[in-house]
């Protein structure tokens, strides 16, 4: 069984995760990016609106209080004061129906670090993994070119890690890929089930859904705030108006207080927009498209590596055993050059199995054959040898022809009988016995050559 099928495999297989590796990846991180935008929003939100409150509860106040030491001789003014006093205390009042998000950010923070953790090391495990399966396909190949028993060994030591790596990861990775596929089949009532004892169900279905028939939670809440707002600029605007004459020093007072109302009220338009659905709703759907989407891909062409390396390195070891045993043997590859030559005749000269048998028993290449002899006394009226004698000396010139332009003579133990001229080269027992053979057939034949 030939290794090269599994190897060819096994990079594929490394070619596909590195894939899913990749996809999985970039799940993970687009559902940080959108852990990290949510918790942008959800703190901005706790922000505002404490600002807000503290603004109305001690800044305010501190000013009220000097105002109402001021206008202690009008009681008009001091209803005025009373006025904006109670004007704080609904904006108070309406702040304080807003969540506060505290507790769910520290929760999403911990995910989010727990998740960025996780992720750093499980992509990191499956490069290396991924460069492991490489050096073992690179270790196989290697082991059969060179023939070398150690590299097959750690090949098959490091093909069976792979193996129980390869086994884990396919468990870890269906694993993960049916719990992701079971939250993704229902996300929302996941989301109320583990929200219902930290938000009403009213405000997460508003995240959640976003939609123009669900009207906003906080609309009342944020629409009082604006009235507030609004009475309070007017009042303090009379104050400046017809009090600032009367009374210089509350100048400075109803200044501070104007500028803190239009604080609060850039707070109000940016609280708003933070509590507005369609921002955490995208960082949402963003989260569960890669989760749901890329997360789940991911894990699937993940799933699909382990399964193809389980394969590959599965047949590798099974065909391990095969390749020590022909290693160890030192024949040619899978015996496929001896079985070529199977079908050939073992006399034949330029068979190279004979060579090698004629190499290892010596006395066997001494027998020489006159087959074309015998062929030659069948058919005596076909066979036409040629008129001229034959002398010693073209088999001196050629055997001084093969040492000039080869080196050393080669010798041939077939003679050829019926040729005018000797071989090429020939062995000096070789010589003789060609003479012999010659001589003998020309008398026999003598008397029906032609003249």
């Amino acid at each position: 069984m030939s290794q090269q099928a599994p190897n060819r495999h096994g990079t594929a297989a490394v070619g596909v995760g590195f894939y899913g590796n990749s996809e999985a990846n970039d799940g993970v991180y687009q559902l940080l990016y959108s852990l990290d935008n949510a918790n942008h929003t959800f703190s901005g939100i706790d922000a505002l609106v404490s600002g807000t409150t503290q603004k109305m509860e001690m800044d305010l106040e501190q000013h009220l209080a000097r105002l109402s030491e001021i206008f202690a001789a009008r009681a008009d003014y001091l209803q005025a004061l009373k006025f904006l006093q109670q004007m704080a205390g609904s904006i108070i009042a309406q702040l304080s129906g807003v969540p506060v998000w505290t507790e769910v950010t520290a929760q999403l923070t911990q995910l989010a670090d727990q998740t960025g953790y996780v992720e750093y090391y499980r992509w990191l495990s499956y490069l290396l993994l991924f460069v492991l399966d490489l050096l073992i396909c690179l270790i196989a190949c290697l082991g059969l070119a060179k023939r070398s028993r150690c590299l097959l060994a750690l090949m098959l030591c490091c093909g069976l890690l792979a193996l129980i790596l390869s086994w884990t990861s396919l468990a870890v990775d269906t694993a993960a890929a049916v719990g992701t596929s079971d939250f993704c089949a229902a996300p929302d009532s996941f989301i109320l089930n583990i929200t219902e004892g930290q938000l009403s169900t009213e405000v997460t279905r508003y995240y959640l859904h976003c939609s123009q028939s669900v009207s906003s939670p906080f609309q009342q809440a944020l629409t009082v705030f604006q009235r507030s707002l609004t009475a309070m600029q007017t009042q303090v605007g009379d104050l400046l108006q017809f009090a600032v004459p009367v009374f210089p020093m509350a100048e400075n007072d109803l200044l501070s207080i104007q500028l803190l109302l239009n604080s609060s009220e850039s707070s109000l338009h940016q609280l708003t927009a933070l509590l507005d659905c369609r921002g955490l709703h995208k960082d949402y759907l963003d989260a569960l498209a890669g989760v749901c989407y890329d997360g789940i891909e991911g894990l699937l062409y993940l799933g699909l590596f382990s399964l193809l390396v389980v394969l590959a390195f599965s047949c590798m070891i099974r065909a391990g055993p095969l390749a020590w045993e022909h290693v160890t043997a030192g024949g040619a590859p899978w015996g496929s050059r001896d079985r070529d030559y199977d079908d050939i005749d073992d006399d034949d000269p330029f068979n190279p199995q004979a060579r090698r048998i004629a190499a290892h028993f010596p006395s066997r290449g001494q027998l020489h054959s006159y087959c074309s002899y015998s062929s030659g006394l069948g058919s005596q009226t076909s066979l036409q040898p040629p008129a001229q004698t034959i002398s010693n000396a073209p088999v001196s010139e050629y055997m001084n022809q093969a040492v000039l332009f080869g080196g050393n003579p080669r010798y041939e133990n077939t003679p050829l009988i019926g040729r005018g001229s000797p071989p090429p080269t020939y062995s000096p027992s070789m010589r003789a016995t060609y003479l012999s053979v010659a001589d003998e057939h020309l008398r026999y034949y003598g008397n029906d050559l032609p003249a």
